[in-house]
């Protein structure tokens, strides 16, 4: 009976693991199919640009800087504080020698040279206590170098993110093309079976069947060229999020709308804009921040000028060792042979403290300091003029883009207008062309304006947008689609 009992719980036990090992596998499974799916869904414009500031090198490369320009500053902080060495110096001498009690000696009466060694052991300390206003100053220029590389790290990201934008839009673009070029293809292949109908008919000749064939072929060299097109422009923007593993990778189209009127308001006047990018720009603040730390690099240069204070102190011992037998003499004339005290108690014996204050001043420096301080200054007005240079070329960029941005509304507007011309045109020849009333040459003449003008607008409307979200971009305004 026992043993049954003891059976029938081992049994339990083993159906329990099995259940928990299926629940396992259960939950796995979900974990992994849930990981291909978020693989394989598409991406939208922002979780590109997160994903490439995530894994872009350059943007590494800045954040190491900035970690290097933290610690800078903690070094600079740091300074207040008192140092601490230890040190142990090893001497032989020779000859004359410091003998334990501090007198000197160089024969016995065996005119024998003498050979000692001494170690002196040490401890020391030294605390600044005025340094011409060095250490405040060197702080104040490192906090200002690590705001700089933040600034210089916010402005990779930000031309990262524009660059991400404008290769995502021309995907978008490749993609309408495709479509719009296989709907042609699907076209001309219906055109084909009507044709067909028309010349069992008598209605045309065969030569157009013949004719609306090759324009079918054309179209699928189309297709394939478009296809191409779609696939390069998808290849530089996974290359560009530094993406490895990219066959499954798939954005999202947007509803970017097709109205002007939804992105009039990015474009602004090149003074409103600028007045507002030299605000809050990255780069312009970079610069700002150079010119600030250029003029603590003048203070620090200054401080050379001002004497230095320190406080001091040390503790230290010393051990002597007198190499073979010697002797020495006592005052009535008696030769004593000299002995070697215990390491213990000469290190005690010679135990010895002292604290005091070095002050420094500079008198004469053959002119380092003051060609420091000039070099400085010379510094500061470089820096300001990169500053301006910096500005000046903010502004032309805003010219420019704005110039940009107001050619582009005008081609796309004129583009919306010349496609409702070609649409209706070819309608008519469409219509005319299934009637057996026209050619196929005026067919394909109509045809071939119309899929121009589609081509045109889509290209009219993506170049639009991207310069609008420039503009946004110089205006602080994420680009976001």
């Amino acid at each position: 009976m026992i043993k049954r009992k003891m059976m029938n719980k081992k049994i339990n036990d083993k159906t329990m693991k099995t259940k928990q090992i299926k629940s396992l596998l259960a939950v796995l499974f979900l974990c992994a199919s849930s990981l291909l799916s978020a693989q394989d869904k598409p991406w939208n414009l922002e979780d590109c640009i997160q994903y490439a500031i995530d894994h872009n090198i350059t943007i590494k490369q800045l954040v190491i800087q900035k970690n290097v320009a933290e610690v800078n500053v903690n070094t600079a902080k740091m300074s207040r504080l008192p140092n601490l060495n230890a040190g142990v110096i090893p001497n032989w001498g020779f000859g004359r020698v410091e003998l334990e009690n501090g007198t000197y000696q160089n024969k016995t009466q065996q005119t024998t040279t003498l050979i000692q060694s001494t170690t002196a052991f040490s401890v020391s300390s030294s605390t600044p206590l005025f340094t011409g206003f060095r250490i405040p100053n060197e702080i104040a220029k490192s906090k200002l170098d690590l705001e700089t590389s933040v600034q210089n790290l916010e402005k990779a990201k930000n031309d990262l993110a524009l660059n991400v934008a404008s290769l995502f839009l021309q995907v978008l673009f490749n993609k309408e093309l495709l479509k719009i070029n296989q709907e042609q293809l699907d076209l001309s292949q219906a055109q084909i079976e009507r044709t067909r109908t028309l010349v069992d008919a008598g209605k045309v000749p065969l030569s157009q069947l013949y004719d609306i064939q090759a324009q079918a072929a054309n179209d699928k060299v189309s297709v394939v060229q478009a296809q191409t097109n779609l696939r390069t422009a998808m290849l530089d923007l996974t290359q560009n999020l530094e993406l490895q593993e990219n066959e499954n990778f798939d954005i999202i189209a947007p509803s970017v709308g097709a109205g002007i009127a939804e992105y009039a308001g990015s474009v602004q006047p090149p003074k409103t804009v600028f007045d507002n990018a030299v605000q809050i720009k990255p780069e312009i603040k970079a610069q700002e921040l150079q010119v600030q730390s250029a003029e603590k690099s003048l203070a620090i240069a200054k401080s050379s000028y001002y004497p230095t204070l320190s406080l001091n102190m040390n503790i230290g011992s010393s051990y002597y060792y007198l190499y073979g037998k010697h002797y020495t003499a006592t005052p009535t004339g008696e030769l004593v042979l000299m002995t070697n005290n215990s390491f213990s108690s000469q290190f005690k014996n010679n135990m010895g403290e002292s604290i005091g204050l070095n002050l420094s001043i500079p008198i004469f420096n053959r002119f380092s300091v003051r060609n420091q301080v000039k070099n400085a200054r010379f510094n500061i007005e470089n820096q300001q003029l990169i500053l301006e240079n910096a500005k000046k070329s903010l502004y032309k960029e805003i010219e420019t883009a704005y110039l940009n941005a107001v050619s582009s509304q005008e081609k796309y507007k004129a583009a919306q207008e010349a496609i409702k011309s070609t649409s209706e045109s070819f309608n008519y020849a469409k219509e005319r062309y299934e009637t057996g009333k026209s050619t196929v040459f005026e067919f394909n003449d109509a045809r071939s304006k119309y899929i121009q003008s589609q081509s045109q607008e889509i290209q009219a409307k993506y170049d639009y947008i991207f310069r609008t979200k420039i503009l946004d971009f110089y205006n602080g305004i994420p680009i976001k689609l």
